[in-house]
């Protein structure tokens, strides 16, 4: 990320979601239906300053991922997020984001209108699959998401954790684990990582490990590590922390949909893989097949 890319994206931590409101409002009271929003002209001609073009920056890289994380929501889940589920996932803070970041999609001739939308809700009523996983933009990248996971060899990985030191899948040999991929604030990780202190209190002793890959480096939001540590300390989270690489990220599927969990048995294959948040009697469920195989 480049340097003044990276400060603007820090002076928006500590200004609120004014610029962000900004934005999002104008892009509400100009986005028409079939004119593609062009982000150079934005950025030359209405947004100029760093901040700005900060906040564009990162809704044109959420544009993309947006048709991903659809597919993979509903291909895992037999359910089609809402609005706010979406919001949740991508971070939109302003209300109405998620609404007209998929007008835009809409007006926008490279993207198929793979989905259906009710016009007095905006809420999503259907979604054409097959549509986008043949679509020459997304569909390799769709078959590497939406891959069936169970019963195969979870990827191998490097990452750094909180501390600084490297953890990798070679410390993870002959045990069962889980590997969760998450990120900071994210509604349903927030959920779910406690039920998983929970699980490690339990299962620790008896060989159960947990490696929390955090995704906010990959999707560039701007926390620190401070940040990061006063979540552990306050869950008193003692399973392995650590930074979610984009080789990982790339490894596993391109990952899209948070938190995403692939439930590892002694030898190495991947038993159980959700994604969004599971009950506490669904994830020991995970934890127990992931040990008796």
């Amino acid at each position: 990320m480049n340097a003044w890319l990276a400060a603007a994206l820090m002076a928006l931590l500590f200004q609120g979601n004014d610029i962000e409101t900004r934005v999002i409002e104008y892009l509400k009271d100009n986005v028409q239906p079939g004119r593609q929003v062009v982000v150079s002209e934005l950025a030359n001609e209405v947004f100029k300053t760093p901040e700005e073009r900060a906040i564009l920056s990162s809704l044109y890289n959420k544009f993309f991922k947006i048709p991903l994380f659809l597919v993979q929501y509903m291909s895992s889940t037999e359910k089609i997020p809402t609005l706010q589920e979406i919001a949740e996932q991508f971070n939109f803070r302003v209300d109405g984001e998620a609404d007209v970041i998929l007008r835009i999609m809409e007006a926008d001739p490279r993207i198929p209108r793979f989905f259906e939308r009710n016009s007095s809700t905006g809420e999503i009523t259907s979604i054409n699959v097959e549509m986008i996983r043949t679509h020459p933009l997304f569909g390799r990248e769709i078959e590497r998401t939406i891959a069936g996971w169970e019963g195969k060899a979870i990827p191998q990985f490097s990452i750094e954790q909180y501390d600084g030191t490297t953890v990798t899948s070679q410390h993870m040999t002959g045990k069962p684990h889980l590997v969760y991929i998450w990120f900071t604030n994210c509604p349903p990780c927030v959920r779910t990582s406690p039920l998983l202190v929970e699980l490690h209190t339990k299962y620790a002793d008896k060989g159960f490990e947990i490696v929390a890959a955090n995704a906010d480096r990959v999707l560039e939001l701007p926390y620190d590590n401070l940040v990061r540590a006063d979540y552990v300390e306050k869950l008193g989270i003692e399973f392995t922390t650590a930074h979610l690489s984009q080789d990982m990220q790339k490894a596993y599927g391109g990952v899209s949909v948070f938190p995403t969990m692939f439930f590892v048995d002694r030898n190495g294959v991947v038993v159980k893989h959700f994604v969004n948040f599971q009950g506490k009697e669904t994830l020991e469920d995970a934890v127990q097949t992931a040990m008796q195989k």
